[in-house]
């Protein structure tokens, strides 16, 4: 996906993502989340949900710094979705933080830091009262200072087919 000509935001800036960025969120996340990168084909499988995702009406919001030398330095995204409301929910609208991820040349900048802040702001505008992130050991310090706490109850399982277990990668 081609960006948009236009005047680049400043480096070291937050900003909202748009479509564009997904190629280079989906990178990050490949590259610094997953605990395998992903193959061309998956990368492309992502690149191309993620952009519509964060198309207007889309599940999806991040925000992203960009890197001075082109590409991202840094992104946050969030995946909002329904749930039933109650007085600690009552919009009904909970997240999942999906992806935090930096370029090693551009951390401890505060970058990730400025990104979920700014994705926290926004998700919490639109109604969103739930927040759910897996953390790394490494990033933990920086979710607790945000205001998350480990819970001992949440749990997680995954059931792949067999034939999309062989497909993985």
């Amino acid at each position: 996906m081609t960006r948009t000509p236009g005047p680049l935001p400043t480096p070291g800036a937050v900003r909202p993502a748009t479509p564009d960025d997904a190629g280079e969120i989906t990178r990050l996340r490949s590259a610094y989340v997953l605990s395998e990168p992903l193959g061309e084909e998956w990368l492309a499988r992502c690149r191309e949900q993620l952009a519509g995702r964060l198309a207007p009406g889309g599940d999806a919001r991040a925000y992203v710094v960009d890197a001075p030398t082109g590409g991202l330095a840094a992104c946050a995204l969030g995946l909002v979705h329904p749930l039933l409301p109650g007085p600690r929910y009552p919009e009904g609208l909970a997240a999942r933080i999906h992806v935090v991820a930096t370029e090693p040349a551009y951390r401890r900048r505060g970058h990730a830091r400025a990104a979920v802040s700014a994705l926290l702001d926004r998700l919490e505008r639109e109604g969103a009262t739930l927040f759910e992130l897996h953390a790394s050991e490494e990033a933990a310090p920086l979710y607790a200072s945000l205001g998350f706490a480990s819970s001992p109850a949440m749990m997680r399982m995954t059931r792949l087919a067999p034939e999309t277990a062989e497909g993985t990668a």
